[in-house]
């Protein structure tokens, strides 16, 4: 193992192979940096979280209510299951991530903000595909409470609303099924979600015809390989 780089886990996944790495770049100083590849594509990285946690500061903010519950779509390297924890206001907190291989990574504090997770009572890891329980109309996040309503729903999947994770995915984006999976929020309950590409008009208008407000916001950072800024998106909506 080199103190530059170390494979802490690799495994076989329904989507394909899927490593936890850590590294250090030397010129960004005594900094581990961890990173999620599913095959040869990366899926996340440390180093690139502000996009992740806006999505859990916009996607809260929208939200009325002292006392909330809330779904995340997607687990990743939890930084929007941790961001969304900092709101007191949050009494149960759902992450739902469909390969039981990040789950794990956190549960066995593999990964940093395992520790964090696990040792707030609010969070819930729920192993399970995100898109299957959103587009049942009778199941829900909560495995103990089957059609449990939420306050909100933030999700960090796919790529974008175009470049999906997996193709099966594409299903979701659609009114029919954005509706049903609206069905799982109170009254006013906001649905959020994550993009690594400035925001689309063409899904703005599909997720009008679900929601009575959406906004979109455009979340900027440093980018220290391109040396320019880099930009993702959070879309809010409103039921």
């Amino acid at each position: 193992m080199s103190l530059l780089f170390e494979e802490i886990d690799s495994q076989a996944s329904l989507l394909g192979e899927i490593s936890l790495r850590r590294r250090r770049i030397p010129a960004l100083g005594e900094r581990d940096i961890y990173e999620v590849k599913l095959g040869e594509e990366f899926l996340m990285s440390s180093m690139f979280v502000d996009a992740e946690e806006a999505l859990a500061e916009f996607g809260l903010a929208a939200v009325k209510g002292d006392t909330i519950s809330v779904a995340v779509g997607g687990l990743g390297l939890g930084y929007t299951a941790v961001a969304a924890l900092k709101d007191p206001r949050i009494s149960e907190l759902f992450v739902v991530d469909a390969l039981e291989t990040v789950i794990g990574w956190h549960k066995n504090e593999l990964v940093p903000l395992g520790k964090i997770l696990n040792a707030d009572t609010r969070n819930h890891y729920v192993l399970g595909s995100f898109f299957d329980l959103a587009t049942e109309t009778t199941a829900g996040f909560d495995p103990l409470n089957r059609g449990k309503k939420m306050d909100a729903i933030l999700l960090d999947i796919d790529h974008s609303p175009t470049e999906f994770l997996n193709a099966a995915n594409a299903r979701f984006y659609t009114t029919e099924n954005l509706s049903i999976m609206a069905g799982h929020l109170k009254e006013n309950g906001v649905f959020a979600m994550w993009s690594q590409n400035l925001p689309e008009s063409r899904f703005e208008a599909l997720l009008s015809t679900v929601f009575t407000k959406v906004e979109s916001h455009v979340v900027t950072f440093d980018n220290p390989f391109q040396g320019t800024p880099s930009t993702n998106s959070v879309y809010v909506c409103i039921k």
